[in-house]
């Protein structure tokens, strides 16, 4: 059985297919340019497999999920350039009449982490996966169902209390300035330093104030959601830093809830090279055809 994936980012599309048991077939990337073009170039891709059964898109957003809105399947109000009020499920079905899921970019992978813990045999039942990378959000699974009913959680836009040595830098969010997007997405190094992230060494101080609103982030959801895990993807983390990540919880926690061993509660994906995303859409998509 042949299935689709396709994870839209703000910077690049990564389209997909594989079968019931999340093996990829096939895949392609491309950057994220016009609407025009780049839905165009998806829909050329899938149409090269005429065997193709489902297909499952998480999307950078926001975007609009609720099935009885007049934009569902829209991206809605996003920052990014051209994109906003774009019909992406509606140009997806001029082509294809197969069942389409729709959902967001981190719900996607938040899904995939979800499956796979289930073949390494953790047995847990929640999850939730931030992704820090070009922006910031978070998706949560509980029970297999995504969190989020008047639509999905937009978890990278929580405010946070400032780092004593960050207080005269406004934040990068166009809406929020200084909102957990605006402080730790990848952007912000270039704007605190000058410099590319991946240029910073780890013991530039710039790493410790972003772990503190990180490690923030992660105490909000443990005290809001209590999931099983909380999964830390996207370009910005590696295990190193999300070292300083689990001292700056543990400090901020200060000893109030147990949440057991913090490199088994604050992990990197158990998918390589950030591919939760397509695991899940997958996954989604088979679940999506046998429903």
């Amino acid at each position: 059985m042949l299935l689709g994936s396709v994870e839209a980012g703000g910077t690049k599309f990564v389209c997909a297919v594989g079968n019931e048991d999340y093996q990829i077939q096939d895949k392609v990337q491309f950057p994220t340019t016009t609407p025009e073009e780049t839905l165009q170039k998806t829909v050329d891709y899938f149409k090269k497999f005429p065997e193709l059964k489902a297909i499952s898109i998480a999307s950078f957003g926001p975007i609009e999920i609720r099935k009885n809105a007049p934009k569902y399947g829209f991206i809605t109000d996003t920052p990014k350039p051209h994109w906003s009020n774009v019909d992406f499920l509606g140009r997806l079905k001029q082509d294809f009449d197969l069942p389409i899921v729709w959902t967001t970019d981190v719900n996607g992978s938040a899904y995939g982490e979800y499956v796979m813990s289930v073949l390494f045999n953790e047995r847990i039942n929640s999850l939730t996966y931030y992704t820090i990378g070009t922006g910031v959000g978070a998706g949560t699974v509980i029970d297999g169902n995504f969190v989020g009913e008047l639509g999905h959680p937009e978890m990278g836009h929580v405010r946070l209390k400032r780092h004593p040595d960050d207080l005269n830098f406004d934040g990068i969010c166009p809406y929020h300035g200084d909102c957990l997007e605006g402080l730790v997405a990848g952007p912000t190094f270039e704007a605190r330093t000058g410099k590319k992230g991946a240029t910073v060494p780890l013991s530039d101080h710039v790493w410790d104030i972003m772990a503190y609103y990180i490690a923030q982030a992660a105490l909000q959801t443990t005290l809001a959601i209590r999931p099983a895990k909380i999964v830390f993807g996207g370009g910005v983390m590696s295990e190193p830093f999300l070292d300083k990540v689990r001292a700056q919880f543990r400090d901020l926690m200060n000893g109030y809830l147990d949440v057991g061993d913090l490199k088994a509660y604050l992990t990197m994906p158990l998918v390589e090279n950030n591919g939760s995303a397509t695991v899940g859409n997958f996954a989604l998509a088979f679940n999506e055809l046998n429903n």
